[in-house]
């Protein structure tokens, strides 16, 4: 407990310096994409959960993330005061549910309400983690991969081809979401200090509620089915139900990170739901450790900074790709914790012919 408490008290630091360093160089406008690697980072960690601690890899996380994003932005933009006062428009603006607001063209307009929006979107997300995670995860090893990348590219399609939805264009206007005190996530310039707190904050949330999970009777029993899950049935461990559970977590917050995007950049489109995104995830996981948290925290906010400032430029996707790529050959458990030489060395012994090896 008092090592979890000191890890997060250095993340609180770490981005405390992070801002103070920003300011000092000069370089305000680093806390933009900061905190756009912070949203994409709640995607990153509970990927890691799932794939480090119950086993199962994931290539859909994109879509959740697009789902969480698009339907807050429905929600929010879409206009309902034509049926202001009755039915179900007037159930909600009782409720104190409804807001006004001006659309691009200044004309009035009545939408549901930020806060009640992101709940029905991560809601969602989570309940379409349901309907599609009871039939997948039966499935093992690169079977659960290309099911998981199936639904993922369902989700793109289906996004592309609605015009509803902006076709390839996405969805634009997405109001800002209001916080406490006259904060709120989105506001352009004037907010950036306050949106990259309020991403990071998020994040520190969800490694302290992800960090007692898997210290918890949880964790152990996620532990057991990675290693042997065969063993940890015939032990009484509810499988199915323990890796339901962690692929419905790891789904909210990857939504969670997407109603966020969608409302500091005000709007979203297709490309979030792309499988390089989705393969994005998993190498940063990868990179970090399939069974470390913190290490996938922190490979996901440099390497995400670094793709957003546009450091690999048009060979962004390929870095990603090439990363993962190597991870897998020379280090499956992760670069932080890594013997690279060994690893090198030992792929490079298996390659070369054994000299007792007779000739044909």
């Amino acid at each position: 407990m008092r090592r979890r408490w000191l890890r997060l008290a250095g993340l609180v630091a770490a981005v405390v310096a992070v801002h103070l360093a920003a300011g000092w160089a000069g370089k305000p406008f680093y806390l933009t994409q900061l905190t756009m690697a912070g949203y994409y980072t709640l995607v990153a960690v509970g990927l890691s959960l799932l794939m480090g601690f119950a086993g199962q890899i994931s290539m859909a996380h994109a879509a959740f993330f697009a789902i969480g994003g698009y339907v807050t932005a429905v929600l929010t933009t879409l206009d309902l005061s034509a049926g202001r006062g009755r039915g179900l428009a007037g159930l909600l603006e009782r409720a104190g549910l409804l807001v006004a607001f001006r659309d691009a063209a200044g004309a009035g307009q009545l939408a549901l309400h930020p806060w009640p929006a992101a709940v029905v979107a991560v809601a969602l997300a989570a309940a379409v983690a349901v309907a599609i995670g009871v039939p997948v995860l039966r499935l093992k090893g690169h079977y659960l991969a290309m099911a998981t990348l199936g639904f993922g590219t369902i989700v793109i399609a289906a996004l592309v081809g609605t015009e509803r939805l902006g076709a390839a264009d996405g969805l634009t206007g997405v109001p800002p979401f209001p916080l406490a005190g006259g904060l709120v996530i989105g506001g352009g310039r004037d907010g950036r200090v306050a949106n990259y707190y309020v991403a990071w904050g998020l994040v520190a949330a969800a490694m302290w509620l992800l960090g007692n999970l898997v210290e918890s009777r949880v964790g152990r029993a996620l532990r057991a089915i990675h290693g042997a899950e065969d063993a940890a049935a015939s032990m009484g461990v509810d499988v199915g139900r323990y890796k339901l559970a962690t692929f419905v977590i790891s789904a909210a917050l990857a939504a969670l990170g997407g109603v966020g995007l969608t409302h500091l950049t005000g709007g979203i489109g297709p490309g979030e739901a792309s499988v390089m995104k989705s393969v994005r995830y998993v190498a940063v996981v990868a990179v970090g450790g399939m069974g470390s948290l913190w290490g996938t925290l922190a490979t996901s906010a440099l390497l995400t900074f670094l793709s957003l400032r546009g450091t690999f430029g048009t060979y962004d996707d390929a870095v990603f790709a090439a990363i993962l790529l190597v991870v897998m050959l020379f280090s499956p458990d992760g670069v932080l914790r890594a013997d690279l030489r060994g690893a090198a060395r030992a792929l490079w012994a298996r390659g070369r012919p054994r000299p007792d090896a007779e000739a044909p």
